[in-house]
């Protein structure tokens, strides 16, 4: 009798565990509650996608947290765009100076450098077979050749004078940016990067390199993707001042034909202009300690009117844009219908109408800082 006791026992426990198991272990399986039981449970929090979790204490599904992952609006980048690909030579560019650079790349210093290399190649060749010892068993003593003196003086010089010049031009033009539409001051730091938009407010952003995990979830290159890309609007002239908090760093984009050196205690100057709205990559390109290789560069080109949205989301304004004002101002202000005209109280006269917006000079806009500044980069 004991025994038969023991193994209704032995059944029962075996036949609960599996559900047991599955609601435990299983975090897509909700609990089904009565209407008495939900009513007493606390509100659900949502994910910033706006989906409700599934239940108190579970995660939500799989998808939904990489839906939490990626930030609504950011450009998906572009393989081969921006990015190393494995081809050999430079990434395409897309910047005026990058266009000229690798124009006088590709088009004049590669083949002079290749007519000189086979064109010397060829003289070391000829003078072995014909003036190798078999053929030639009395060696010359000639000394001097004045034609072949002033040739291999003369064509050296032209040549120079012909690279001189497109370069010293691509130069002139690299160190001479035109008037500028937005600046925007990169700070390097050990390990990542920090933007701030002087003329859109002084906000801040703080960039520093996504893991594995996350980039590749974001859909992004490895090693190369940041939580919070510097953002600027396509078809303007983006002035960089470029610092250092601590130790040297380099600020470069290979796609932009753009380095600088990120010096402590001082302001170096560069500049970019794109058109064509995208993600581009770079990175650190002076050593900088243990973690150099992990504060890459993403920059992010879009329209101005996303930039301008872009912007507000920081907490930050657009030049020539109203502030905001305090309610005491608005209230206390005489303006109460910008269309009508205004009639002194000494006068009786009706002056002109007054202006659409109120500004308060003494308010300042709200500063956002983003991301994470510990020591690790994370």
């Amino acid at each position: 009798m004991k025994i038969l006791l023991r193994i209704l026992v032995l059944a029962a426990a075996l036949g609960l565990a599996p559900g047991a198991a599955v609601a435990q272990h299983n975090p897509n399986v909700v609990p089904q509650l009565t209407a008495q039981e939900k009513s007493a449970l606390p509100a659900q929090p949502e994910d910033v996608s706006g989906t409700p979790l599934t239940s108190v204490g579970n995660p939500a599904p799989a998808e939904v947290a990489a839906k939490a992952i990626e930030p609504s609006g950011r450009a998906k980048p572009e393989y081969g765009i921006g990015m190393p690909d494995g081809r050999l030579g430079f990434q395409d560019q897309f910047t005026p100076i990058g266009e000229e650079a690798a124009w006088f790349h590709d088009i004049l210093l590669v083949p002079i450098i290749t007519i000189i290399s086979l064109f010397v190649l060829a003289l070391m060749l000829f003078a072995i077979v014909r003036y190798r010892r078999s053929a030639n068993p009395t060696p010359s003593r000639t000394t001097h050749n004045t034609l072949i003196e002033v040739v291999w003086t003369l064509v050296p010089v032209l040549i120079l004078v012909v690279i001189a010049v497109p370069s010293i031009k691509l130069l002139a033009r690299q160190y001479s940016p035109p008037k500028a539409d937005i600046t925007v001051k990169v700070i390097g730091n050990q390990w990542y990067w920090t933007y701030q938009y002087p003329d859109n407010g002084d906000f801040e952003i703080v960039s520093n390199a996504l893991s594995d995990e996350d980039a590749k979830k974001r859909g992004e290159p490895r090693l190369l993707g940041v939580d919070e890309r510097m953002v600027v609007p396509a078809g303007a002239t983006v002035k960089l001042i470029v610092t250092a908090a601590d130790v040297i760093h380099s600020w470069g984009l290979p796609s932009f034909w753009t380095k600088m050196d990120a010096i402590p205690g001082r302001l170096n100057e560069t500049w970019f202009k794109v058109d064509r709205p995208g993600v581009y990559y770079g990175q650190c390109f002076e050593l900088c300690g243990a973690r150099h290789a992990y504060m890459p560069i993403a920059v992010e080109v879009m329209p101005p009117a996303q930039f301008a949205a872009w912007v507000a989301s920081k907490g930050g304004t657009m030049p020539g844009a109203a502030r905001p004002t305090s309610p005491d101002a608005t209230v206390n202000s005489p303006i109460t219908n910008p269309a009508s005209p205004v009639v002194t109280a000494a006068s009786g006269t009706e002056t002109s109408p007054a202006p659409t917006a109120v500004v308060d000079a003494t308010a300042k806009p709200p500063v956002s800082t983003q991301g994470s500044t510990n020591s690790e980069g994370r």
